[in-house]
């Protein structure tokens, strides 16, 4: 098995973004979303994306933001990929233009029912497999449903998020057989502050996986 991509999301700050990317972060995650304590700014993004090894994939983060605000933010910032998080359709992922992976709550199995019709959109090149929770739209800490996420992992491109941290990525990774991990509370010290040898950690559990 090819080792999974790693995206080490809600990145808020330069110093945090440059850490990743040493410790091996395949790409960043910024969220734009005010509800969130991740959330950063368009300029901050920008100056960070600026920093950026070529081949260190920068992701906006959106939940339920217009369109053309995600396609402005993407412009401004020189983000790659659009995840989208929010209540969006199928048809709103399809309009921005961009490419998008989409974020999925794993309630039960009629969320792979969900997923189909998204997976047949040419801009959703795939999804990222979050736990359920009424409380957030992702960060939350909680672990998604792991058997749930394998069954969906066999028929979309997929990346595993939800409570992963370095003690229980390995697993998560065997069992899910996933395209990639998306991490964000399990390697912080605070809510949008990393700590460096969690990050490190994370990685270093995924690169023995291989």
């Amino acid at each position: 098995m090819t080792m999974p991509k790693i995206k080490i999301c809600g990145i808020t700050n330069p110093i945090d973004a440059l850490q990743a990317v040493d410790a091996g972060a395949d790409a960043l995650g910024f969220v734009f979303y005010k509800h969130s304590p991740r959330n950063v700014s368009p300029r901050v993004v920008k100056s960070i994306v600026a920093d950026l090894p070529p081949f260190v994939l920068p992701v906006g983060v959106f939940v339920n933001e217009t369109s053309g605000n995600v396609q402005r933010i993407m412009r401004e910032c020189g983000l790659a990929l659009a995840q989208i998080h929010g209540d969006e359709s199928a048809a709103y992922c399809e309009s921005l233009g961009r490419p998008v992976i989409r974020g999925i709550s794993l309630r039960d199995r009629t969320t792979l029912v969900a997923m189909a019709e998204y997976k047949g959109r040419a801009r959703v090149r795939g999804f990222v497999l979050d736990a359920v929770s009424d409380a957030a739209y992702g960060g939350t800490g909680n672990v998604a449903d792991w058997t749930l996420a394998a069954e969906a992992a066999r028929s979309f491109l997929c990346l595993l998020a939800g409570g992963l941290t370095p003690g229980n990525v390995r697993e998560a990774v065997q069992r899910v057989r996933p395209y990639g991990v998306d991490v964000s509370s399990g390697v912080e010290a605070e809510p949008g502050k990393k700590d460096p040898v969690k990050v490190s950690a994370f990685i270093r559990a995924m690169r023995l996986h291989s």
